[in-house]
């Protein structure tokens, strides 16, 4: 029996022929792009968070414990999905905007704008203390946008920017530093899911539009994993051990569908751009539902965390995490492991249309 039920979502049959035997003739030896730009939160975090006055800090062991600069703001025991794919695309993942260092000539390879607790809306995660919201972060790329202004001329410049692949990973911490702490946040009081999802979708698009508008043209969208499933969410007691909290996983629901309906549209609406939906919950649901199909044996409690679950504190410092990391699905109360995010990149990076619609990020960088 699946231990997550899958969301309802509709996929288009197929692309093109000529679009699907181009890119079948296509190694991956190709050249990638020439920058990438990361906004976010703490599942692509790789350190600005180490420069804010927040609660929510991974700079200490055991986080990195198998990752080669050892802590250093990302949120997992290794890489994150961006150093993955960064990998993948023979792109070297991004520095942190907030560290001191990461100005002139280290920009020209792109810039990581996501912090941990921020979220779509400017109020998420606000009990942790200082965070880039979206809207911040998109007001810190115009301002490497205005030093990159400096190094190359508009016509270089424009050329740059629609070659770069932007990675966009938001939603998460909207419901589970929002929506879903209601003693803190009157948002699920006013808000029914699929009008929250709504909210949501509206305050994204217009961030979307705006990087748009400033010249980038190569976007992944990630949907929002199945948060119902994570430790945090499981600690909380409302579903019998052996399953995830359905009714947490049922509330995305009409958020991911909004967001490959908005790929869609825009896709339609911006000719010139590729926006492309990454199915975070589908891919994440199949390693839950299928662990030892990607080598995993625990997928219910997190590597490293106390409590029921070891969720109910995340990882603290010096805490012993277990051994066999390769195995856990989970690394603490909220993220994947590296080896469930190394799955993650994969198929985005090379999978279906199911997978990533309507093309994966490969084709995506051939375009």
């Amino acid at each position: 029996m699946n231990i997550i039920r899958p969301l309802s979502l509709a996929y288009s049959a197929a692309l093109p022929l000529l679009f699907l035997s181009f890119f079948s003739r296509v190694s991956l030896a190709s050249p990638r792009v020439p920058a990438m730009f990361v906004f976010g939160d703490s599942l692509v975090d790789a350190g600005n968070s180490n420069y804010l006055a927040s609660l929510a800090k991974c700079g200490y062991y055991p986080y990195g414990i198998d990752f080669t600069g050892g802590p250093s703001g990302r949120f997992s025991n290794g890489k994150t999905f961006v150093d993955i794919i960064g990998e993948m695309m023979g792109t070297p993942a991004p520095p942190s905007y907030a560290d001191p260092t990461t100005t002139g000539a280290r920009l020209l390879g792109g810039s990581n704008y996501a912090t941990a607790a921020a979220g779509i809306l400017d109020e998420t995660g606000q009990h942790y203390g200082q965070r880039f919201a979206l809207s911040m972060q998109v007001l810190n790329f115009e301002s490497n946008l205005n030093q990159l202004r400096t190094m190359m001329n508009a016509t270089t410049l424009s050329q740059y920017l629609a070659k770069s692949l932007v990675v966009m990973v938001f939603g998460s911490n909207d419901y589970i530093n929002n929506y879903l702490m209601p003693a803190l946040y009157a948002s699920s009081y006013l808000y029914t899911p699929p009008a929250f999802a709504n909210l949501l979708l509206n305050r994204y698009t217009r961030q979307i539009l705006a990087l748009h508008s400033l010249g980038l043209r190569k976007f992944f969208l990630a949907g929002i994993g199945p948060l119902g499933c994570i430790p945090n969410q499981r600690a909380t007691g409302q579903a019998p051990p052996d399953r995830c909290v359905d009714k947490v996983n049922e509330m995305l629901g009409p958020f991911n569908e909004g967001l490959r309906s908005l790929v869609t549209q825009l896709n339609a609406n911006h000719p010139g751009a590729i926006f492309v939906y990454g199915n975070t919950y589908s891919a994440m649901g199949d390693m839950l539902n299928n662990p030892a199909t990607y080598g995993f044996n625990t997928i219910d409690r997190a590597c490293c965390g106390i409590g029921r679950n070891q969720g109910q504190i995340t990882c603290i410092p010096l805490a012993v995490p277990c051994p066999n990391r390769n195995q856990y699905a989970f690394w603490d109360a909220f993220h994947p492991t590296q080896a469930a995010m190394t799955v993650l990149a994969q198929r985005a990076f090379s999978g279906p249309p199911q997978d990533c619609y309507p093309i994966n990020i490969l084709q995506m960088s051939l375009l």
